[in-house]
């Protein structure tokens, strides 16, 4: 995946209220292994005039899996095609790895279907830019294509990619309680 071919545009107003380019480039925070990982693009407060606070919130904190609370993040991801000759010990101590590095070791809840199963407490919006994963819940899962849109409520899930293509998805995550 070539996270720099990436970009994110982020307007704003000027102090005379017209309209004008704040952001124009990479993403602004990101973590990656081998074909997997997060860029993080926005992130903002629900309240408060949070949505129309000029300031990359991004930029000076930790990459996070979780938006905090009262606020909503945009990122891009990734899902690298699941390497088949890795065991389930190495599977589950990349996932527990990649999980703890991004502050969410707390969200892998039942791991007992699959090692990257976890359960955030937020409202996701996820399209499926490019390739193909399966959504994985704790009863079935579903496979999805370039244009599909989940809407996962704060379940228990996981990414796959049985394919050979690295996928690319887009999220918008907006914390609940």
């Amino acid at each position: 995946m070539n996270w720099q071919s990436l970009r994110r545009v982020i307007t704003d107003n000027d102090p005379d209220g017209r309209s004008r380019i704040l952001i124009d480039g990479e993403a602004a925070k990101m973590i990656a292994v081998e074909e997997a990982g997060l860029a993080e693009i926005w992130s903002a407060k629900l309240q408060d005039g949070g949505l129309l606070d000029a300031t990359d919130q991004l930029a000076d904190r930790d990459l996070r899996l979780e938006p905090d609370p009262g606020a909503v993040k945009v990122r891009w991801f990734t899902v690298a095609p699941e390497d088949a000759s890795k065991s389930i010990e190495e599977r589950e101590a990349a996932a527990a790895f990649g999980f703890s590095a991004v502050g969410a070791a707390h969200c892998r809840v039942d791991t007992s279907r699959h090692p990257m199963m976890h359960k955030t407490t937020s409202l996701d919006v996820i399209i499926l830019i490019k390739g193909e994963v399966d959504l994985l819940l704790d009863q079935g899962e579903v496979s999805l294509k370039p244009g599909d849109v989940v809407i996962q409520r704060a379940t228990n899930h996981g990414w796959v990619n049985k394919g050979s293509e690295t996928a690319l998805l887009v999220a918008v995550l907006i914390h609940a309680d």
